[in-house]
């Protein structure tokens, strides 16, 4: 069968090319350059391309390697416009609103999946592979499954909850039924260079971590001062603009107080953040828009899930519901604390992805 395999040049993708390589498929990989960051790099300065944590040129050339090792063809596919478009712009857009943006997930379903399942079919296949953590079946019903990878320290089925049934029909994880250990233990025995390379940690297109800064950038208009208020309305500060929060941030709210404060609340068009005790954070119910059911079709009365709130969320139990344009209701048994605008809520039953969407 051939299958096209995106190759980020880490030790996840590399091996998930390599077994089915060895399994006897017609493997072709593909490298996505997402991003130049080569304005403001350090190491723009000597004329070379810089990219960002996982599409550096040096990750493209690790993929390269690793392709030429097991003998199969690699292309390297130009993508810096759709991926400006469809998560950088999604990034700053989330940030101006008051929102915490979530662009694994938006680069996962709305830009790899879907543009390089068209690249495939292009090249003569139905199927693309990639290195994420996740397993998809299919039920006896024909319906096609996600589900949790068997490393639960690990597992991406989070950033994956778009996935339509087309996308998880020709979605291959070669690695999600193995652990991490597992894995560099595969790319040791194939004779991977990438067998101890480390995990990148941090947002590809943002490496020093500084988002507020680099929201700015994209968006000057955004750092516009505005008011730190207690919870009854009362003034505490000032602040130099709401790109600089999230729910649930301690750190950095440039306030003294005798006891620990939480930004609670974010409200862009008053340009006004909300501060409180930790108390204040947990709520028990929430919207989400956008919601994507993968396991069964939206459900007519309330059912029961777990629900996760955030990547390294433990899944919390509850009801979901469905509301009218493709958007849903959580309700929790016990209050959760810092649900975030933006981030993803994703419904479990068990290890299998039930659906989710975006958090109003």
């Amino acid at each position: 069968m051939r299958i096209v395999v995106a190759m980020s040049g880490g030790v996840d993708s590399s091996v998930a090319a390599a077994l089915l390589a060895e399994q006897g498929h017609d493997v072709i990989g593909l490298s996505m350059q997402l991003y130049d960051a080569s304005a403001g790099s350090a190491r723009a300065g000597d004329g070379e391309r810089a990219f960002g944590s996982c599409c550096t040129l040096d990750d493209l050339y690790d993929a390269r390697r690793v392709a030429s090792s097991i003998g199969v063809p690699h292309y390297i596919l130009n993508f810096e416009r759709q991926f400006r478009e469809t998560v950088i712009s999604n990034f700053v857009n989330e940030y101006t609103e008051g929102r915490t943006p979530l662009p694994c997930a938006h680069c996962n379903s709305d830009l790899k999946f879907a543009t390089l399942l068209d690249r495939a079919r292009g090249l003569g296949a139905a199927h693309v592979a990639t290195g994420h953590y996740a397993q998809v079946c299919q039920d006896t019903d024909g319906r096609w499954q996600l589900r949790r990878s068997a490393d639960p320290d690990k597992d991406q089925s989070y950033f994956l909850f778009s996935l339509t049934q087309e996308q998880l029909a020709g979605a291959v994880f070669p690695v999600g039924g193995l652990r991490k250990a597992e894995v560099r233990e595969q790319a040791r025995r194939l004779g991977l260079n990438v067998a101890e390379k480390p995990d990148s940690q941090e947002i590809c297109f943002v490496p020093d971590g500084d988002y507020a800064s680099f929201v700015a950038r994209k968006n000057p208009a955004v750092e516009q001062g505005g008011v730190i208020l207690d919870e009854g309305g009362h003034e505490l500060g000032t602040h130099g603009g709401v790109h600089r929060f999230t729910v649930g941030q301690r750190k950095g709210l440039g306030l003294s107080a005798s006891t620990p404060l939480y930004v609670l609340k974010i409200d862009a068009e008053a340009r006004a953040v909300t501060v409180g005790p930790r108390a204040g954070l947990d709520r028990t119910t929430l919207t989400a828009s956008g919601v994507n059911w993968i396991a069964r079709d939206a459900p007519h009365a309330p059912v029961r899930v777990e629900a996760q709130i955030r990547h390294r969320h433990r899944a919390a139990a509850g009801s979901a519901r469905t509301l009218p344009d493709r958007r849903a209701e959580m309700i929790f048994d016990e209050p959760q604390p810092a649900i975030s605008p933006g981030q993803a809520v994703v419904f479990y039953e068990g290890d299998i992805v039930v659906g989710g969407g975006w958090i109003e």
